[in-house]
Order: structure tokens, then sequence, then C-alpha cells
């Protein structure tokens, strides 16, 4: 069993300053981010914002079952955070850092031009454990601010830093990729969001990456 390149069990909030826990303040991103996302939802009205749709989106079926992938997107954030928190602490700060670009680029947006969809079936086509979930879903997240899509920009992030990790063999990383394809679509399949927020938080997850990864891509080219 890989052991954690960090003692966690000393751990205590007053020692979080401590060169070996100080990765760790990088998760109060965490609370702006959930700061904002009261402030926009609470305070911009839906009626000012700018419905996202497009002839595809029509197309999609709703699918019920696309809320197993699309809930099991917070365990693979969860996991993936607290696997490069033990064990690289670089990948934690990369991913971690990632995840703050995106929500901040992505709250911006958000605040300059509010958007919302209006997707969303009336009534769902079957009683299920899984449209059950669905609803509280609905009720709990408002289809406003809904482009880009940080489901999918934060699932590039987790893609992007898993890859990167060299002491992971290559299947487990094209699971990854794979699974996280399909968190991407799920977004449309239980009509959270609209295909132009999916293709919208691409750009979005581009400027995380060439922010922290840049070097890595232009400097064995420079070195030629």
């Amino acid at each position: 069993m890989k052991k954690p390149v960090v003692d966690y069990r000393e751990f205590r909030l007053s020692r979080v300053t401590e060169p070996r826990y100080r990765h760790l303040l990088l998760l109060l991103g965490w609370l702006a981010y959930f700061a904002l996302y009261f402030l926009t939802e609470n305070l911009i009205p839906l009626e000012k914002c700018h419905v996202v749709h497009i002839a595809l989106d029509d197309a999609i079926p709703f699918c019920e079952y696309f809320v197993i992938p699309y809930t099991l997107w917070y365990v693979l954030i969860v996991g993936s955070l607290l696997y490069f928190m033990l064990y690289n602490v670089q990948g934690f700060c990369k991913l971690q850092t990632f995840i703050m670009i995106t929500q901040a680029a992505a709250m911006l947006v958000y605040i300059l031009w509010p958007s919302r969809q209006d997707l969303r079936p009336e009534v769902f086509p079957r009683e299920n454990l899984f449209t059950w979930i669905i609803s509280i879903i609905y009720n709990f997240d408002t289809p406003s601010g809904v482009c880009p899509s940080l489901h999918v920009a934060y699932s590039i992030g987790i893609a992007s830093v898993w890859c990167k990790e060299k002491d992971v063999f290559l299947g487990f990383k094209a699971f990854i990729v794979a699974f996280v394809c399909v968190i991407c679509v799920s977004t449309a399949f239980i009509k959270q969001h609209s295909v132009v927020d999916i293709f919208a938080a691409l750009p979005v997850g581009l400027l995380a990456e060439l922010i922290l990864y840049w070097k890595n891509y232009w400097s064995p080219r420079i070195k030629k």
C-alpha cells in the first residue's frame, strides 16, 4: 500500500500555515465559490438571464439513468482531491488551482452575462428512484448560471491532472477520461445543461490548462 507523502495525523487548524500543510489553504477557494454561487443564484432575477438553447438540445431525450454518472461527479472530485492530497501534493495544488481558475472564470461570465436554461421537463415521463434523485437536484440547483458548465470544466481539470500522474497505469487514465466524457454528456441527458454549456466550458478548461501547464507544452519546443 502506498504511503502518504504527508502525515496528516498531526494536522491541526492552527498548523495549517506550516510548510507541510500549507497546500490545504487552497481549499479556501471553495468558500469563495460557494459565497459567489449563493449571490449569483439569489441576487440575479431569472427573468434577467439569457436563455441558452440550440436545436440539438431538443433532439437529446431525457434519460434519468444519466443521473448516476452526474452524481458520481461529486465522488470523483472528492476522491481525486483526497488522492492527490495524500500521495502527490503538487498534483493536489494543480487540481485545486485548476478548479479555482474555472470557478473564477465561470462566475465572471455568470455575473456579466447571466444565463438560464428552460429544458427541464415539467413532468417526468416515469417515476422511479432516478427521477426522484433528479427532482432533488432540480430543487437544490436552480436552472440559472449554467453557461459555461462547471460540471464539465471541473471534469476537464480532473482528467488533465490524472493523465499527468506518473504513478497511475494507463488503463486507469483511460477509464478516467472515458468516465469524464460520460459525465459531461450526462448534464444534457438529465436536462441540467444545454449542449452550448458543455462546449462553452471547453475554452474555460483550456484557459486553466494553459495557465498551469504552458511551460510543459512550450519548454521542450523552446529547447529545440
